[in-house]
C-alpha cells in the first residue's frame, strides 16, 4: 500500500492535548528502524567501590567542539568512549560518502567493537552534533572489568545486541525506504530518543540530515517542505514540531 503524504488541512489539524499522549505511544511505537541508538550505560552501577576508584583513576575528562571527530576509523583503540555530554555520529568512512550507523546522545559508550581479542583499532568513526564532553576510559581498564565482574560482563554483552539489532534495522531502512519514509523515520527518532517531545530545535544542518538518510540535501529539502505543505510538522528556523505523529508514522512503516 502506498502512502500519499497529501491530505485535506482540516483533517491534518491536532489539538494540542494531544501531543502528551503522542509522546508517551512514542516509546512502544518506534523503535525497530531507529538512528538513534539510546542505551544509557548502567553498567558501572554493577562495579565495586574498589573497580569505581580504578576507572575514576585511568579515564580521562575531554571537551569537544561541534563537529570535531572523536575517534578515527582505523587508528588505535587505546580508550572507550563514553559521551558524558552532548551528541555524536558513529560512521564508517567511504569515498564519495560516509555511511552514518548511529546517533549517539549523552550516557552512551563509543569503541565497544574494538574490545575483541585480536583486534586493536577503532572500526568506525565518530564525531560530534554539538558542544560534547566525553571521558575516555583505558581499554585495557575495561576489558579487566570485563573478565573480574559478571554482572558489568552481562550488561556490556546485553549493550553490544542491542546495538546490533538498532543497526539491523538502520541498514533495512537505508535500502528498503524511498525518500519520504526515510525523512519520516528520522524525525520520528528524534522526537522519540533524543528530546522525548513532539517539538524540538533541530541540531542537524540540512546536509547532515541528508547524510543520516543517503539522500542529497536538495531531496531532504523537498520532503521536508512536502512534509510541512502537508501539515504533517511545522519548521520555523531549526524548530520543529511534528503535528501529525500518526500519519508521519504511517509514511515511515509503508517506506
Amino acid at each position: 500500500m502506498k502512502i500519499i503524504c497529501r491530505f485535506p488541512k482540516n483533517e491534518l489539524s491536532l489539538h494540542k492535548e494531544l501531543f502528551y499522549n503522542l509522546t508517551i505511544r512514542m516509546k512502544n511505537n518506534y523503535t525497530n528502524t531507529c538512528t538513534v541508538y539510546d542505551n544509557r550505560f548502567s553498567c558501572f552501577n554493577e562495579l565495586n567501590e574498589d573497580q569505581k576508584r580504578l576507572v575514576e583513576k585511568h579515564k580521562v575528562i575531554v571537551s569537544y567542539n561541534k563537529g570535531e571527530i572523536i575517534c578515527k576509523q582505523g587508528t588505535f583503540a587505546s580508550h572507550i568512549i563514553y559521551l558524558k555530554e552532548g551528541l555524536a555520529k558513529v560512521y564508517l568512512e567511504g569515498n564519495p560518502r560516509n555511511l552514518v550507523l548511529k546517533i549517539s546522545p549523552e550516557g552512551n559508550l563509543i569503541g565497544l567493537p574494538s574490545i575483541y581479542d585480536g583486534n586493536n583499532i577503532f572500526l568506525y568513526s565518530a564525531a560530534t552534533y554539538t558542544d560534547s564532553v566525553i571521558e575516555m576510559i583505558d581499554i585495557n581498564i575495561f576489558k579487566q572489568l570485563i573478565r573480574e565482574n559478571a554482572k558489568f560482563a552481562y550488561r556490556v554483552i546485553n549493550v553490544l545486541n542491542e546495538n546490533t539489532v538498532q543497526i539491523y534495522g538502520r541498514f533495512f531502512c537505508l535500502t528498503n525506504k524511498q525518500l519520504h519514509g526515510r525523512v519520516a523515520d528520522i524525525l520520528l527518532c528524534l522526537a522519540n530518543r533524543i528530546f522525548k517531545t513532539v517539538e524540538f530545535m533541530l541540531p542537524l544542518s540540512r546536509n547532515e540530515l541528508a547524510e543520516l538518510t543517503n539522500m542529497s540535501t536538495e531531496s531532504v529539502i523537498r520532503v521536508l517542505k512536502d512534509f510541512n505543505e502537508d501539515g504533517l510538522i511545522s519548521i520555523t528556523g531549526k524548530s520543529i514540531k511534528i503535528l501529525n505523529y500518526d500519519m508521519l508514522s504511517r509514511i515511515s512503516e509503508a517506506g
